[in-house]
């Protein structure tokens, strides 16, 4: 039986927060520890640790997951032929294993998949191979567009094309907070996009900045806009319906984003799609014309914002 997106969210989301308990429970995994030998530039131990758990236990989903952290490693060090190793090596042994099993069978296998598409592109990109790179990434969002990763590997298309583009439209059947217009009604003044989460502890240190930019800004006709998604449960990861899940984020609104005021919220797994937000926060600014001039998984202080704001104002 094949599972619906919503049930794929829910199940993905309370096995991640079971993975992440009993990884707690039972120490150090390989992930955690490959990890900490990249993060100490330590390439030759992150090698030996998974090569060891492969003689012993094979090729599962958790030592694919550990091989791409040593492509992102590489990646991030710019050693691009290194880092193309690492994950046509992670994309090669999962697809092998994708013949057995479902891709969102459990969460290491698209995490490691993901990331190995997501550095592929990347090296390519970083060589000046920009339009094969996203190629590529076409042909992986056309075989994936049914599953978890369709998101992330639609944030790296938007990474490498977005910028310079018209904003994707909004999806706003469903909101919290003020109705939230269509885009192409804003067009005029400049639009902030937020795309935050209700358990996203970087979107609640993201607020500050975003309301101290609205008192600045907001008087020359810059419009916060807040889009979210349900992920299927609430606090503490307890299993939610929909209507439970859209009470609780309303909650986390009022409490943490009351200082952004009169942000709308639309509510839509689809907008996240679209925008690639699989980072959360991400954010897009769209000046008057309704052209995205910023395109940002992850947080960004409030002077970076500044200094794009007040350049589309000129």
């Amino acid at each position: 039986m094949r599972l619906g997106m919503r049930q794929m969210r829910k199940l993905r989301g309370l096995i991640l927060l079971f993975a992440a308990a009993s990884a707690l429970a039972q120490g150090p995994n390989l992930v955690r520890e490959v990890r900490a030998a990249i993060n100490a530039n330590d390439f030759a131990r992150a090698e030996a640790q998974i090569a060891d758990y492969q003689a012993r236990r094979g090729v599962t989903p958790e030592m694919l997951e550990a091989l791409s952290w040593l492509g992102r490693g590489a990646l991030a060090a710019k050693k691009y032929d290194q880092a193309e190793a690492y994950a046509s090596r992670t994309r090669e042994l999962g697809l092998e294993i994708l013949k057995t099993r479902p891709l969102d069978a459990d969460r290491n296998l698209p995490i490691a998949l993901g990331a190995a598409i997501e550095v592929l592109a990347q090296a390519a990109a970083a060589r000046g191979e920009r339009s094969a790179a996203v190629a590529f990434l076409q042909e992986q969002l056309a075989a994936y567009r049914d599953t978890s990763i369709r998101t992330r590997i639609q944030k790296n298309i938007n990474l490498l094309t977005l910028e310079g583009r018209a904003a994707p439209p909004l999806e706003v059947n469903e909101w919290l907070g003020p109705r939230p217009l269509r885009l192409e009604m804003l067009k005029g003044r400049p639009v902030l996009l937020f795309f935050w989460a209700h358990w996203c502890g970087d979107c609640k240190a993201q607020a500050p900045a975003l309301a101290k930019l609205l008192e600045e800004y907001g008087r020359y006709g810059l419009t916060l806009v807040g889009p979210t998604q349900r992920y299927g449960y609430v606090a503490g990861g307890k299993e939610a319906g929909p209507q439970e899940e859209l009470a609780y984020i309303d909650e986390v609104r009022t409490r943490f984003y009351g200082q952004l005021g009169a942000m709308s919220v639309p509510v839509s797994e689809e907008n996240f799609k679209n925008y690639g937000a699989s980072t959360t926060p991400t954010l897009v600014l769209i000046d008057r014309a309704g052209i995205v001039r910023l395109y940002h998984p992850g947080n960004l202080t409030y002077e970076e914002l500044a200094a794009k704001v007040a350049a589309l104002l000129k």
